[in-house]
């Protein structure tokens, strides 16, 4: 949610950055402006009928205490019409507020001074690169590897579940659950994170808090008594703070957990239908920071550093990306995204997104902190990212170290959660 205070004191300031995102924001803002204007004229004229009918009321029992029964009934009739006054207006109060409070929690976060202006993807700015791009020749694609070696079975998930779901078996699923179990070891031995094992289904509350709705309800999957299963953990680690005040001595909070995530992907018709790089349901180790304003923009480049650490140890070639304007996520202030080397595409893809949402959540689940031995509190800012997301992590070490006879080498740094396994297929 946003500052509606902000807004009245600084409405240039969102009028540029909406149009930044490719909205109309001299619209929005005039339209805000608005309802707020009426809200508290509303207001404005609930206080004061309050005020006039407690008045008139003390008036009436000095009216019949000295037995003037004009003046008493003369006041009385006077009460009831304040009351119908005071009906009318708590109506407007409540029909203005609501429609206000809305249009606030549809609007997206407004982006940070060093967030390139740009339209789409083609506008983002890259930061910086690691790594090159393997050397292979005539490079298949995770389908064709997995299931040349007979290890990744669509037709089996489809029969059973439909469209963008997997079944992995053998040595890849252990791959896979390798690679997670190396992320959280390496988030939480060496980066500092508390690993977390948090529900997977979440209320309304949460869901609204971490701005996934009311805009999103249609990527997430509802369970039939109204929860929602969690489309990433970032949701239940972040509302770990909703409704509580923190103290700034326990910040930064770093949380990481490894958990199932389901997303409908209800505006991918057509994209990515073949293959893992887009599913319903996926693995994915997230990474989530509570911090003060003052801390949230160091903390934003080092999880980013700690996402690419994954990366690194891995030996996967990757590019880190500054999100433009128009690129950005709903909720996020800024946002590097890392991409990984997919010989099969030729091209970098998406594998972690770490975005700085600012105040922009804590407002909407009322998260606090406040200094030790102050009265005053205010809202943390919160941060999340990837770190990274397994499925996608499998597909990039699939295709990156596959050999001409379609076997998998597997990176050094997954030795040791794989005895006596050196690549997938064949004899190890």
């Amino acid at each position: 949610m946003h500052d509606i205070r902000a807004i009245r004191e600084t409405p240039e300031l969102y009028r540029q950055r909406w149009d930044a995102k490719g909205l109309s924001g001299s619209e929005l803002v005039g339209q805000i402006l608005g309802m707020d204007e009426r809200l508290r004229s509303a207001q404005t004229a609930l206080q004061a009928a309050q005020a006039e009918r407690n008045e008139s009321s003390k008036k009436i029992g000095q009216a019949k205490a000295q037995k003037d029964e004009a003046e008493a009934t003369r006041l009385m009739a006077q009460v009831e019409t304040l009351k119908k006054t005071l009906e009318e207006q708590t109506e407007v109060e409540r029909q203005v507020g609501e429609e206000l409070r809305g249009l606030l929690a549809t609007l997206p976060n407004i982006p940070a001074d060093d967030v390139p202006v740009g339209a789409d993807e083609h506008d983002n700015v890259e930061v910086r690169r690691w790594g090159e791009p393997f050397a292979i020749s005539s490079p298949k694609d995770h389908v064709d590897l997995g299931e040349g070696l007979g290890l990744l079975d669509f037709e089996a998930a489809t029969r059973m579940s439909g469209a963008r779901f997997t079944v992995l078996k053998g040595q890849l699923a252990r791959l896979e659950r390798a690679i997670g179990q190396f992320m959280l070891d390496l988030q939480t031995e060496e980066h500092g994170y508390l690993e977390v094992a948090p529900p997977l289904l979440v209320n309304d509350a949460a869901a609204y808090g971490t701005d996934k709705l009311p805009k999103f309800a249609d990527d997430l999957f509802q369970t039939t008594d109204g929860r929602w299963l969690i489309p990433t953990a970032e949701v239940p680690l972040t509302s770990m703070v909703m409704g509580q005040i923190v103290g700034e001595e326990a910040l930064p909070m770093r949380l990481t957990a490894l958990t199932p995530c389901f997303r409908s992907e209800a505006g991918a018709s057509g994209r990515d239908t073949r293959g893992m790089i887009r599913q319903h349901q996926f693995n994915k180790v997230e990474l989530v920071s509570i911090t003060t304003p003052e801390q949230s923009g160091e903390e934003h480049e080092r999880m980013v550093a700690c996402a690419e650490a994954v990366l690194k140890r891995l030996e996967l070639p990757f590019r880190t990306m500054l999100l433009c304007t128009g690129d950005m996520g709903f909720g996020a202030r800024k946002t590097y995204d890392l991409e990984v080397w997919l010989p099969s595409q030729s091209k970098y893809r998406e594998i972690s997104s770490c975005s700085n949402c600012g105040d922009f959540q804590a407002r909407r689940m009322d998260a606090r902190t406040k200094k030790a031995g102050e009265k005053g509190t205010r809202f943390v800012h919160t941060l999340n990212g990837s770190g990274l997301a397994v499925g996608r992590t499998l597909v990039a070490i699939m295709e990156n170290y596959q050999d001409e006879g379609g076997r998998i080498s597997i990176p050094q740094a997954l030795h040791r959660y794989l005895p006596g396994l050196t690549h997938i297929g064949g004899d190890a």
